[in-house]
């Protein structure tokens, strides 16, 4: 008989179950919770710690109280139904004044205002957030910038449209003027022209269409706008306003020209080196000194000055680190293929500095729309002045945590909503292909 020996295999033998604590989520939580000594400690402490935190703060949540009048009146709702001294949350305060929490001083029946303006400014900024979307879109963007005012403060609507005017003025100026002269004349062309417009002939053109046709809504004082419409409204012309200014501002601080740069460069530093409620401050306080007597500059216009101005001089440093991140050879090639400054700029360079830029400046935005809390110290009524009056109320006196906590929950749906958006941006920009 003849030995046969093998050497190499002639069947392939099936595929074997890997090792249970390996897939699954027995294998995730070993990868990211157990997966040493170290780990296995850090998360027995951390899961101790938040089932401490979560078994004092879940009943305290779930078992608060929504019908009260008074925060008394919940006190002997607590003692009559749990028999001892637990007090749990009186949610009772934000069902009565969620509405002056987030409208403000607005009137029940003009609640239709600050919701129509704040979907106008979705639908206006959609087109920018997703590109796929009909260009047609545009339209919606351009008419909610100034129909948004008119909703907000209220009058007559052809004071808004005469300034839509002169914006449209502007950009057929120039257009006209840079196909024949180049973009910087046309855009000096097209501010003077729109400048000219406003300082000459709007106010008498809107007062002429309102005696033509008079189309007004009921007007809201600066000192009614409160509670989250002032947060939202302060944030938006912050936002929208400050990301152009913050663009001209990081080209301005990198110019050859002396002057333009040196001007840039002070704007950013004395402004990124002033705190932000000193600026409120004197925006709002010591400017009303250095005014012709009985002329008084609107206290939350000169706000949104401020804030805009504030967060595009930080937006212009993130916006200069991003441009100084680009290689040299995107400038040459800029050069090589003939391009003027301003269509390497707006074709090759900016569109990659803002790319990488983009985490910066959503910061800098979600920043500033917490910092709207600040105007409280120049006597406007943001979220948490309206809560302070609230409180002041003898009803809800000693209330704390519900208010502020329902405020904090909408802020932080605002800001993680920025958040998730520029990583879904950053996601949708990435050519790395990794």
């Amino acid at each position: 008989m003849t030995n046969q020996i093998g050497y190499v295999r002639s069947e392939m033998l099936g595929e074997k179950t890997p090792p249970a604590l390996t897939v699954g989520i027995q294998g995730w939580i070993k990868d990211n919770l157990f997966s040493s000594v170290g780990n296995s400690i850090l998360t027995i402490v951390s899961v101790y710690l938040i089932y401490v935190i979560l078994s004092g703060m879940l009943p305290w949540i779930f078992l608060g109280i929504w019908n009260a009048e008074t925060l008394s009146e919940c006190r002997e709702i607590f003692a009559q139904r749990y028999g001892d001294d637990t007090e749990y949350a009186c949610w009772a305060v934000i069902k009565a004044r969620w509405h002056q929490i987030i409208f403000g001083y607005y009137s029940a029946d003009q609640y239709w205002r600050p919701i129509l303006g704040f979907v106008l400014i979705l639908l206006s900024i959609a087109p920018l957030l997703y590109p796929s979307l009909p260009k047609k879109m545009f339209l919606i963007s351009f008419a909610s910038i100034f129909i948004y005012p008119w909703l907000i403060w209220g009058g007559s609507i052809w004071g808004p449209l005469a300034i839509a005017l002169g914006a449209i003025l502007g950009i057929v100026v120039y257009r006209f003027v840079t196909d024949r002269f180049g973009s910087l004349i046309g855009i000096l062309a097209a501010c003077a022209a729109a400048l000219v417009w406003w300082g000459l002939f709007s106010g008498s053109a809107a007062a002429t269409m309102q005696a033509a046709i008079p189309v007004t809504i009921e007007e809201v004082s600066s000192l009614n706008l409160a509670g989250f419409v002032l947060s939202i409204t302060i944030g938006i012309v912050a936002i929208i306003a400050s990301l152009p200014l913050a663009i001209v501002l990081a080209l301005g601080r990198q110019s050859d020209m002396f002057i333009v740069n040196k001007l840039c460069t002070g704007f950013i530093e004395i402004i990124r080196g002033v705190p932000l409620i000193t600026l409120l401050f004197v925006a709002t306080v010591l400017l009303n000194y250095f005014l012709p007597r009985g002329m008084e500059f609107d206290k939350i216009l000169s706000v949104n000055i401020l804030v805009t101005l504030f967060t595009a001089a930080y937006i212009a440093e993130v916006i200069r680190g991003g441009l100084a991140a680009l290689p040299k050879g995107q400038y040459e090639a800029a050069d090589a293929l003939g391009l003027t400054y301003w269509q390497a700029q707006r074709q090759i360079i900016l569109p990659q500095a803002l790319k990488i830029s983009i985490p910066g400046i959503v910061s800098n935005f979600i920043s500033v729309f917490k910092d709207t809390t600040l105007v409280s110290i120049v006597a406007l009524n943001d979220p948490l002045g309206i809560a302070d009056n609230v409180r002041a109320n003898s009803d809800w006196n000693g209330i704390v945590w519900e208010l502020y906590g329902f405020i904090a929950l909408i802020f932080w749906i605002f800001c993680f909503s920025m958040s998730r958006y520029s990583m879904y941006l950053e996601r949708k920009l990435r050519t790395d292909h990794r």
